[in-house]
């Protein structure tokens, strides 16, 4: 059974954890173990975590899998009506379970709880990575891609995927 809780600054050590069980799974075979360590700190320094809460107003979730912490999800709202995923993981042991769906799920129902009327999520999903197909199995489709400089030489190579939600 999977719950989702709105998350703390004080989760953000939780969140580190968890995204260092999960990060190099993900992307070992798509990025540079340099990009890879590069963008693990730049997202997931708990200080980092933080600026991303309390500043930039993300708005993190922790999702267990009987009650124990299996992924995470963050939300941006990036304009009027609309709202940008900015992450969307799960451990590998939890891979296959239905967590994926479950996140994606739950976090639209949140923006259904918190913004009248109709609204779009977008996700930038690196154009390598396999969870694609998942996400279009979701009802994301593709709308652009993007090559997004991230300093270093780096660039996140993404698909900018998207989903109209009619509230």
């Amino acid at each position: 059974m999977f719950t989702i809780r709105k998350a703390t600054v004080d989760d953000r050590f939780l969140i580190h954890e968890l995204a260092s069980r999960v990060w190099e799974n993900t992307y070992e075979t798509i990025l540079s173990k340099e990009q890879l360590d590069y963008m693990f700190d730049m997202m997931y320094a708990p200080e980092n975590i933080r600026k991303q809460m309390e500043e930039w107003h993300h708005q993190f979730f922790i999702i267990s899998a009987d009650n124990t912490p299996a992924g995470y999800l963050s939300v941006e709202k990036t304009g009027e009506d609309t709202y940008n995923f900015q992450k969307i993981y799960s451990v590998p042991e939890a891979h296959g379970t239905g967590i994926g769906r479950f996140i994606i799920e739950q976090g639209v129902e949140y923006l259904r709880r918190i913004h009248p009327g109709p609204f779009t999520v977008e996700l930038y999903v690196n154009r390598q990575n396999p969870a694609v197909g998942f996400y279009e199995h979701m009802g994301l489709r593709k709308k652009d891609t993007r090559d997004y400089p991230i300093g270093n030489g780096y660039y996140m190579n993404d698909y900018i995927m998207e989903m109209r939600v009619d509230n």
